[in-house]
């Protein structure tokens, strides 16, 4: 296997890198994307319930979504693998353009469930594809910087996503999903015709399309280590914090949902905070001690969350939680592209580390829940930070890719 080659942790520090335009490309689509999914989150659930059902059952659509991401991040995988990552990409951005249309024109429960999952088919195509786009076009000098930016477009769409389907909402439930649909038609032209194939000078040696084989990615410790904190930060940010945290806030605090929605933007300013300096630290002081420390603070502030008892501090530990998952962020990506290199691809192994955050999020909240009604909202915000813990072990005797490249071969 080739070594990736990597400035010596002793070399001087290097002048900033210019970033190419297509990655400027991406972190745009990937804003359109997060804005547009964010139009549609606040309204699903409302639509669901139109049709008569239970709460239980509108629950289920929601997580449709994310279960066939995951089923399906396998055949995402090798897809990149065969056709490419743009093609890959622009082929997703499509089936869920065509799944949110045709959720607008449901006319039953059972409808409106199968053209929500499939739309998590094309999710999981064009967000294993984007990866892998960003790690052939990403500079090696600034891949952490480069994945910060895309992380913080996605955030800051998915602030701004549920004020403005909250404003669509008042004019029929269906408009939201058509209009989710319309924006990814424009991403879709806007990769096809301002990403072309020709890539930059760094990366055009990966045109010979070398596949790194995810056996061989698994016998590193780096990224084994990896795949624990992606399913630690699922766990944590996507599937403890969107499930659990409401829940806490009325059942606990005795506050309304305006709280829990409250908690939910403290943690994504949280993330956004770190996101402005993690990327660059990622990418001089490494991968490893960005990803333990993040591991150690939002382990921590969520196992203190079950234990707040006002506002204030649910209100801080949130932030504070959130500022650990963006602290990790961009170096787990980081590691995963030192993983790949420029000159390869590596469907399998992205859509493997795609996975293990999807599952933690899926597992997440069904583990807590049972924990919440065994005991009490303490063990079940604590097992987040066992799961934390758990990773961090993995990943202290792991070497870090930025810093010793020797690794990767």
């Amino acid at each position: 296997m080739r070594m990736i080659s990597s400035p010596s942790p002793n070399s001087a520090k290097p002048a900033p890198v210019k970033l190419p335009r297509e990655i400027k490309v991406l972190v745009a689509a990937a804003f359109m994307i997060a804005i547009g999914f964010g139009i549609v989150a606040p309204v699903l659930p409302q639509f669901a319930q139109s049709f008569d059902v239970s709460v239980t059952a509108a629950a289920v659509v929601v997580s449709a979504f994310a279960f066939t991401r995951l089923v399906f991040a396998p055949l995402s995988g090798w897809l990149v693998e065969r056709m490419g990552e743009r093609r890959t990409y622009i082929v997703g951005i499509l089936i869920v353009a065509v799944s949110s249309a045709a959720c607008a024109f449901a006319q039953n429960y059972w409808q409106l469930l199968v053209y929500r999952g499939l739309g998590g088919i094309g999710s999981t195509m064009f967000t294993v594809a984007a990866m892998g786009l960003l790690i052939r076009l990403a500079p090696p000098l600034a891949r952490g910087r480069v994945s910060s930016l895309y992380s913080g477009s996605f955030l800051l769409g998915n602030i701004a996503g549920p004020a403005v389907g909250g404003l669509l909402a008042g004019l029929g439930l269906h408009l939201p999903f058509l209009v989710y649909a319309a924006a990814l038609v424009l991403v879709a032209v806007l990769v096809a015709t301002m990403l072309p194939a020709v890539v930059p000078s760094h990366a055009r040696r990966a045109a010979a399309k070398e596949v790194l084989p995810l056996r061989t990615a698994l016998v590193l410790p780096a990224y084994r280590a990896v795949l624990t904190s992606g399913f630690a930060n699922g766990w944590s940010a996507f599937g403890i914090r969107m499930a659990l945290v409401p829940l806490f806030a009325t059942a606990a605090l005795g506050a309304g949902p305006e709280v829990a929605g409250i908690s939910l933007a403290v943690f994504a300013i949280g993330t956004g905070v770190a996101l402005t300096f993690s990327g660059r630290l990622t990418d001089t002081w490494g991968r490893k001690p960005m990803i333990l420390a993040g591991l150690a603070v939002n382990g921590l502030a969520m196992g203190a969350l079950g234990f707040t008892g006002t506002e204030f501090w649910f209100f801080l530990v949130s932030a504070i939680a959130g500022l650990g998952s963006g602290l990790m962020g961009p170096a787990q990506q980081a590691t995963v592209a030192d993983i790949i290199g420029n000159e390869r691809s590596g469907g399998k192994v992205l859509a493997t580390f795609q996975m293990s955050s999807d599952l933690g999020a899926i597992i997440g909240p069904i583990a807590a829940g049972f924990l919440v009604d065994a005991f009490s909202y303490g063990p079940a915000f604590l097992m987040a930070t066992a799961v934390a813990l758990i990773s961090f072990l993995f990943w202290l005797p792991a070497k870090d890719t930025k810093q010793d490249p020797a690794v990767l071969h």
